[in-house]
């Protein structure tokens, strides 16, 4: 423990649950944080907590109406989406809500309240997964209209459960990074704050802004482009082929076409916009030790991520 206490002594990269008026000093630094800062994370957290229950809430109604109209056999990946997703809004709340309870936490119960909730573990958990997800449902359309034929005679129910299955294990693989690199010290949770060279913690953020922006959003403009191109495609051989003004046919491939590039456009930009500013601050606090994940700018990108988690990507699948 005395490695772990001389790493808080140099510490400005900390995720705490401490909220009152955050008046605490960061070891020997001797910086302690305004009352404004303190005011702003207390209601960063109820607004936090307000949006994870109406996101569960979405979430919970679309699992239901999905199963109701027995649609969840034909939309595997879209049950498992809302399914991550209600997850993660669940422990949105669960770990928000237990911040605005400033534990003290002691002994083995707060180690463990530390590792799985306050340092946000399980929630980045789902939030892992539900990224993977959606990079498989767009591969999952792409392999249905680009190569139709080879979906229809390949692609198992099993492939998809696999995949399903996939989703929730990559979300929870990242579990293993919070575990070596949280603690509690003087009874406050500091999660992803104890590295043991800063070169890990540099590696860490270039790996996660990657996998979890750059490469989704690069399979998202590549499958739903491809898709565009094919329908394009179709739609010419169908004029081609007609003569005679548009057919009913070709009036329902200039539908799906349209949807195609409204779903490529949701998807695109609500996901780049919403996670940019997040990945990007994070980025920065893994290269730069200055920076910190208790000041108004964290607060606000993380308030637009969990905006789009809880609120908007529940309707965008279906389109």
């Amino acid at each position: 423990m005395t490695e772990e206490t001389s790493a808080v002594t140099h510490l400005s990269v900390v995720m705490t649950t401490d909220q009152g008026e955050m008046s605490q000093t960061t070891g020997e630094t001797g910086v302690t944080s305004s009352s404004s800062s303190g005011a702003a994370l207390y209601y960063f957290e109820c607004f936090v907590v307000v949006i994870g229950i109406i996101g569960a809430a979405a979430n919970g109604l679309i699992l239901y109406a999905l199963v109701a109209s027995k649609q969840h056999n034909k939309h595997e990946l879209i049950v498992n989406q809302n399914a991550l997703d209600l997850y993660s809004c669940i422990f949105l709340v669960i770990t928000y809500g237990m911040k605005l309870c400033n534990l003290h936490l002691t002994g083995s119960l707060g180690h463990w309240l530390c590792m799985f909730i306050l340092s946000e573990n399980l929630l980045w958990s789902g939030l892992c997964g539900s990224f993977v997800n959606l990079t498989l449902i767009a591969i999952e359309r792409y392999l249905k209209v680009v190569h139709a034929i080879w979906s229809k005679n390949k692609l198992r129910k099993r492939m998809i459960y696999a995949a399903m299955a996939c989703a929730w294990i990559i979300g929870f693989v990242q579990l293993l990074a919070g575990f070596l690199t949280s603690a509690v010290v003087d009874g406050i949770c500091f999660g992803y704050s104890f590295w043991k060279k800063p070169q890990y913690k540099m590696a860490y953020g270039i790996f996660f802004f990657v996998s979890t922006y750059i490469i989704v959003i690069a399979i998202f403009i590549f499958c739903y482009g491809k898709i565009l191109m094919a329908i394009r495609r179709q739609a010419r051989v169908m004029a081609g082929h007609s003569a005679a003004g548009p057919s009913i046919a070709q009036i329902q491939a200039h539908q799906i076409q349209t949807n195609v590039i409204k779903t490529m456009i949701l998807v695109c930009a609500f996901y780049a916009i919403a996670w940019l500013p997040e990945n990007i601050y994070f980025l920065l606090i893994c290269l730069d030790r200055n920076l910190s994940l208790m000041d108004n700018a964290y607060y606000t990108t993380m308030f637009i991520a969990f905006l789009y988690i809880c609120t908007t990507r529940s309707t965008i699948e279906f389109l």
